[in-house]
């Protein structure tokens, strides 16, 4: 089967849609790419045009070298501190400070904070790497299969495997999906590399579609998706705590106008409310000044190193080639466009090529709105990758 020819996927609606198209420069987006650029073949397979790490041949710039290191210690101080909660506390009742029932001579003289704060640190990132694989494996086994023959299966294996061979990494397992969200998400771990690949992807020109596949195997080959995978369940703890102070805060004080007028003609007036609604406000408060440490490590994690490394991929992909470039960004210009974001999991939303993010998740997790623009805007611009 040729490059050109997709699979038939079936969409969500039922319908076949082909992953193919007979002419790469169509894109189903709006927004058309044109940098401008003269077109040409990509590099060869491995060539140093292809280091995602930075601009220079040689390697990453010091500048993405230092972006990179503090949004990765960022993110690895989210489970950390998570874990340090109970137990920091724990080891000042219990020390001398406090009750004297533990003391530095029965830690092999290491003082019982301390002894805490070690044991925070092996236990919070210990247990996150270990967790990870298996919260992103039994969130996408509950996705809807997208149910494809054998022949449509084995040309996405196909593709899958040929531009992970071009990217320099091993082929890993890709599992489709139902889902009108056109993306693609990446994991890695102890249980070994995955894909997860959307019908409505598949559906897109063959250039746009191998673009966006290539940008996620570049961030499994940067080891972004590990890192990523590793700490998401930290992440996610994080992010569904400060949703709710978030909803305490916001919580609607009184009833409308429009509720009381139910009420009247129902006959039914409720009791009066037993939580006064300063309450909720308080709570929610309070909640945010609790998570507010582990809050601020996990939003500039996001920004530096989950942000960062889709950028850093965009640029990888772009200096494969100009077809692989204009793919790319009509590739992300139709993920936002398109309906179909609310079919993506939020779990899988820091794995994936494109956020779908609602703007309530994306306030919390401390992201821009503007990422995908921005993404956008590089990748159309005159700029030299």
């Amino acid at each position: 089967m040729s490059e050109s020819d997709g699979p038939r996927a079936e969409g969500s609606d039922g319908s076949s849609t082909s992953t193919g198209s007979s002419s790469s420069g169509s894109s189903p987006s709006r927004g058309a790419l044109s940098d401008g650029s003269p077109s040409g073949d990509s590099p060869p397979d491995g060539s140093p045009s292809d280091d995602p790490d930075g601009r220079s041949p040689g390697g990453p710039s010091a500048r993405v070298r230092l972006r990179r290191a503090v949004g990765a210690v960022a993110l690895a101080a989210v489970p950390v501190l998570l874990a340090a909660v109970p137990l920091v506390p724990a080891a000042l009742l219990l020390g001398p400070a406090g009750l004297g029932l533990i003391g530095p001579a029965a830690l092999g003289g290491v003082p019982p904070t301390v002894a805490a704060s070690l044991a925070a640190a092996v236990l919070g990132l210990g247990g996150s790497a270990l967790a990870g694989p298996v919260l992103v494996d039994r969130r996408v086994d509950r996705l809807p299969d997208a149910e494809l023959d054998d022949r449509p299966a084995g040309f996405v294996a196909d593709r899958v495997a040929t531009l992970a061979e071009s990217v320099g990494v091993d082929a890993p397992a890709a599992t489709v999906v139902r889902s009108d969200a056109a993306n693609v998400a990446v994991a890695d771990g102890y249980r070994g590399p995955r894909l997860v690949v959307s019908t409505r992807l598949l559906s897109l020109p063959a250039a746009d579609r191998d673009a966006a596949l290539r940008h996620a195997l570049v961030r499994l080959r940067t080891r972004e998706a590990a890192v990523t995978t590793a700490l998401l369940p930290a992440l996610a703890l994080v992010e569904t705590v400060a949703l709710l102070a978030t909803l305490l805060v916001g919580r609607r004080a009184e009833r409308t106008a429009a509720d009381r007028r139910v009420n009247r003609i129902h006959g039914y007036e409720p009791e009066e409310n037993r939580i006064p609604p300063w309450a909720y406000t308080a709570a929610g408060v309070l909640l945010w000044l609790l998570l507010l440490p582990a809050w601020v490590p996990a939003a500039l994690g996001e920004r530096l190193y989950v942000g960062g490394g889709r950028r850093d991929a965009d640029a990888a992909v772009a200096r494969s080639g100009s077809a692989e470039r204009d793919g790319l960004g009509n590739a992300i210009a139709f993920a936002g466009d398109a309906a179909g974001a609310a079919d993506w999991p939020p779990l899988l939303d820091r794995l994936s090529t494109v956020s779908m993010a609602d703007t309530e998740t994306g306030r919390v997790r401390g992201t821009s709105r503007q990422e995908a623009r921005f993404r956008l805007a590089l990748l159309r611009s005159k700029r030299s990758f």
